[in-house]
């Protein structure tokens, strides 16, 4: 066991001074060098995101409101973290090989110290890496970290995960803002919160190992981040008080057109992921497929981009949006080459037989959405094409009970896994357990071709289920200022704060 140990060992020692690893460094160094200078005497980046300042304080207690995942992800970090394009890049570890035909992963832990100025060691980090993991199996019970069986410190400076099966997007689920390494008190970085009542100021960590005039950060490598409302973080970007706005969905869209804001400052990033309803209602009326299928049929999702006044938003009547590592394209539900007209007359009959058989007794829809201009849009679309099959609806808060439940998630990986967990019995909707055994299955095979023909025979069952009613893409849209150069689009809709910049104009 030693023997295997120091051989790992040695391959991370080669790999850190590899020389494709040391001209990579000098390029990004140099990069770097010469945007700080031409940034040099500009303010520092000035942030408005989508929540609640609660949200910012205590990010682990609501960790995938879009404020508790920046300031997770900003002064937080995981082992590892997602880029401007969402593709991965190191974070607290520098460096890491997979081994044992992806059975291990080997991480080798940077420099770096806590905020009370101690050092960052792995026996530490392997703790907290376990609790967090331990904590988002909850939310994503048949995913990748469902596959994790321990986290040990090998040394000082190297941790070891060991998988009980290979899972080929375990490091995408490592990425997310929710993984991040935090102890009581803060994270590693890239920056230092500090509380100034009105706001968050962010100061980049810098090496203590630093010249004394490095120390200092320059203004324009700060960051102001405010946490509110999507309204008066559009009042505050329009009136040129802020660089960039963050967490933009559905519900806020509208927003954008009632405060004129100028379309070249909407970014909508190309995600893929869930945007559609799950049905909670434990009625017996949900309880019948044909019920749950004429729900889904008699969705017009052709008119949700005008209704919302979006050009390309990708709507959706399957649970995938592609074929992804299914071996085949998934199975669509068996309404879906039928008209508009013929599945509306399909669905009425549904609603029409069971009246018949129930004493003419149908419940009164509840529909959760979050607050929000977007969602009384949604919601008036949704419950209009209700009523063309006799169904009356009403909006409640999307924490109240419900029969209807709002998914919008953006995908962690591209995997059908990810999908199918979303609508799995864990998640306390109506569910296909032949399909949740299945997609157990797919989690335990030790082999590519038996864990994409569980996943095939899991989507195939799902699709006839109707548990979910998928309508279209998510959406995630910011505001970005003319003087901020570093933004880009992101499939994963995540923006480090500390590849943006204000410029001098």
């Amino acid at each position: 066991m030693e023997d295997r140990r120091t051989t790992r060992l040695m391959r991370i020692s080669a790999l850190r001074s590899s020389p494709l690893h040391i001209a990579r460094a000098m390029a990004l160094t140099a990069l770097l060098l010469t945007t700080a200078c031409s940034k040099e005497g500009s303010g520092p980046v000035i942030v408005s995101v989508a929540g609640t300042r609660s949200e910012l304080m205590e990010p682990l207690r609501n960790p995938l409101s879009p404020a508790s995942k920046l300031i997770l992800e900003a002064t937080g970090q995981g082992l590892v973290a997602f880029d401007a394009q969402g593709d991965i890049v190191p974070a607290l570890a520098q460096r890491w090989i997979v081994e044992d035909g992806g059975l291990s992963y080997i991480f080798r832990i940077r420099r770096a110290q806590w905020p009370d100025g101690s050092r960052v060691e792995a026996k530490e980090v392997a703790r907290l890496l376990a609790l967090r993991i331990e904590a988002n199996r909850v939310l994503d019970p048949l995913g990748d970290l469902d596959a994790v069986r321990e986290v040990i410190p090998m040394t000082g400076e190297v941790i070891e995960v060991r998988m009980a099966t290979p899972r080929p997007y375990f490091l995408q689920m490592l990425a997310q803002p929710q993984m991040a390494i935090t102890r009581i008190g803060g994270g590693t970085g890239p920056y230092r919160m500090e509380d100034r009542k009105t706001a968050l100021f962010l100061t980049p960590i810098t090496d203590p190992a630093a010249e004394e005039d490095e120390l200092k950060p320059r203004a324009w490598e700060n960051r102001v981040l405010r946490a509110e409302r999507p309204a008066k973080a559009i009042v505050r970007f329009r009136m040129g008080l802020s660089d960039l706005v963050l967490g933009g969905r559905f519900s806020s869209l509208p927003l954008l057109t009632k405060a004129g804001a100028e379309p070249q400052a909407v970014r909508i990033d190309p995600v893929q992921g869930l945007f559609g309803f799950a049905i909670t209602g434990q009625d017996d009326f949900f309880g019948a497929a044909p019920i749950r299928a004429a729900l889904s049929m008699a969705v017009d999702r052709d008119r949700l981009p005008a209704a919302f006044d979006i050009g390309g938003w990708t709507i959706q009547s399957g649970l995938l949006p592609g074929q992804f590592d299914l071996p085949g394209a998934p199975v669509a539900p068996s309404w879906q080459s039928l008209s508009m007209d013929d599945r509306r007359a399909r669905a009425i009959g549904a609603v029409n037989g069971w009246r018949a058989a129930h004493d003419g007794k149908v419940p009164i829809l509840r529909i959760a959405l979050p607050a929000g201009p977007g969602s009384r849009t949604l919601f008036n679309m949704i419950a209009a094409d209700f009523l063309r099959i006799g169904l009356s609806s009403r909006l409640v808060p999307l924490d109240d009970d419900a029969d209807l439940r709002l998914v919008d998630e953006v995908a962690a990986y591209d995997s059908a896994l990810w999908y199918l967990g979303r609508v799995g019995c864990a998640r306390k909707i109506r569910c296909n357990e032949a399909a949740e055994e299945k997609l157990q299955e797919a989690g335990l095979a030790d082999t590519d071709d038996a864990r994409t023909q569980r996943l095939a025979e899991a989507q195939a069952l799902l699709a006839e289920d109707s548990g979910f009613i998928p309508l279209a893409s998510p959406i995630r849209w910011s505001l970005v200022s003319k003087r901020l150069t570093g933004f880009q689009p992101s499939r994963r809709a995540r923006h480090p704060l500390n590849r943006l910049f204000r410029t001098t104009t």
